[in-house]
């Protein structure tokens, strides 16, 4: 006799939050260090952090589209908007 469980599909939330979190960090990290004085390698960092998260706002944009089409094919009852 075999049991027939349901399948947990994985989590998979929507990134672009996650994106901007994260550059928003970057960016508070550096207007602190810059107010207080910080040491120079620590400011570029800050830069570094925004600046490598310009391009994976519009990458994460991208697979949360293909996330609302995805959820769409394997769920007829979730509905596809062009909203964001």
């Amino acid at each position: 006799m075999t049991s027939t469980k349901p399948r947990i599909e994985p989590l998979d939330p929507p990134m672009l939050p996650f994106a901007v979190a994260g550059m928003a960090a970057f960016a508070a990290a550096g207007i602190v260090l810059l107010l207080v004085g910080g040491h120079r390698a620590w400011l570029w960092t800050c830069l570094a952090g925004v600046l490598v998260g310009v391009p994976g706002v519009f990458i994460m944009l991208r697979h949360d589209a293909n996330r609302r089409l995805r959820r769409a094919l394997s769920h007829p009852e979730f509905k596809v908007t062009d909203e964001l």
